[in-house]
């Protein structure tokens, strides 16, 4: 193949691949990041217990007002680690969480950061790191969890 057809041949790839990426930007064009204040209050109830995970489902009230379900399991006797799915009227929040524990009675708190690691519908392009991460377990009350989660999320 002589330079001038291996040259010729090159410009059509380059143009038709900047042709694919100019009409991919165009038809999706980019998503301005915002940055929102996530404050939601969960109060669960437990619906099954294994091991050392208790599954919760509740109300959650706040940012995402929905149906709440968090996966609690105790890691070691002074910590915790949370999966927390929130369903909204409007989409999914998803999330991990760490915690110290610490009992007191009847009744156990947790304390620790959260991470947002995906959404969906209108939360989509949701995540965040270093959220805070609370709660109480009241073992008084059939393990029933209040949860509390806040923080700046970028959308």
């Amino acid at each position: 193949m002589s330079a001038m057809k291996r040259a010729t041949a090159l410009c059509s790839v380059l143009a038709g691949s900047l042709a694919l990426i100019v009409s991919a930007s165009w038809a999706a064009p980019a998503h301005d990041a915002r940055t929102l204040a996530l404050n939601e209050t969960g109060h669960l109830h437990l619906t099954s217990k294994h091991n050392y995970t208790l599954n919760e489902q509740g109300r959650a009230s706040g940012t995402a007002t929905g149906t709440i379900y968090v996966h609690l399991t105790a890691v070691s006797s002074s910590r915790v680690s949370a999966e927390v799915n929130i369903y909204s009227r409007g989409g999914s929040i998803s999330g991990t969480g760490r915690a110290s524990f610490r009992r007191m009675g009847s009744t156990a708190s947790f304390s620790g950061s959260m991470s947002i690691d995906r959404g969906s519908g209108s939360y989509a392009h949701v995540h965040g790191q270093g959220l805070s991460f609370s709660g109480t377990i009241a073992e008084s009350n059939n393990d029933a969890i209040t949860v509390h989660v806040s923080g700046r999320v970028s959308d």
